[in-house]
């Protein structure tokens, strides 16, 4: 029988705490919840891989560090409401969950957002609310957010979304550049976003998030 609670161990003191991830809530919130359980079945022994983990669509449940590094760069209060985009099976609306006061969970896929709601259900995780819809639409009923934050990569924020962070909130989303990605934290300020570079890390493009298309006559 696998031994998930020791590897999960495994993964914050070789993955997590090597990567400038010091906030105990995090560190503590990625010790509880069960990656293992909110990736597909067949790729469960890979659940605590460093490594993205593919789902249904291109998509992916981001690897630990990614996924700690930003909790870490936008620095969830237990006051604030979270919008997670692209939640797949559930696992970052899992961990965030464990540091917000609430979490609208948007996931375009309706058999992984119905998979999702049960299983954060059958985990307890009673503030999370899942919301199957266009990830590119957000959930602006239940907004505006304190935090959003985007499970995969984007080449443009549409001002559908960033018009539901309130301001003085932060949005987190990897901008694909190239090979590899750069995560960057956007600032609500006044009404307009202000972005700063936080770090590398690589993504598969979710679908709406692309640059349109330029045409040349």
């Amino acid at each position: 029988m696998t031994d998930f609670a020791m590897r999960r161990t495994m993964m914050v003191d070789t993955q997590v705490r090597p990567s400038d991830v010091t906030k105990f809530p995090i560190i503590d919130a990625m010790l509880s919840v069960p990656r293992e359980d909110y990736v597909p079945d067949a790729k469960r022994e890979a659940a605590y891989m460093g490594e993205n983990i593919a789902l249904d669509g291109g998509r992916v449940v981001l690897e630990p560090r990614t996924l700690a590094k930003m909790l870490e760069a936008v620095d969830i209060q237990p006051d604030e409401m979270v919008l997670d985009l692209g939640c797949g099976l559930g696992y970052s609306a899992a961990v965030i969950a464990l540091l917000a006061d609430f979490v609208v969970a948007v996931e375009e896929d309706e058999r992984m957002a119905s998979e999702a709601q049960a299983t954060l259900s059958d985990h307890n995780a009673d503030n999370v609310a899942v919301i199957s819809g266009p990830l590119v639409d957000g959930n602006a009923k239940n907004g505006p957010y304190d935090v959003i934050l985007i499970q995969g990569a984007v080449e443009v924020v549409p001002a559908t979304i960033t018009d539901q962070l309130k301001d003085g909130g932060r949005i987190c989303c990897i901008f694909a550049e190239g090979m590899l990605g750069t995560v960057k934290i956007g600032y609500k300020i006044d009404g307009t976003m202000l972005w700063r570079h936080s770090f590398t890390a690589g993504a598969p493009v979710i679908d709406g998030f692309q640059k349109p298309q330029e045409f040349v006559l």
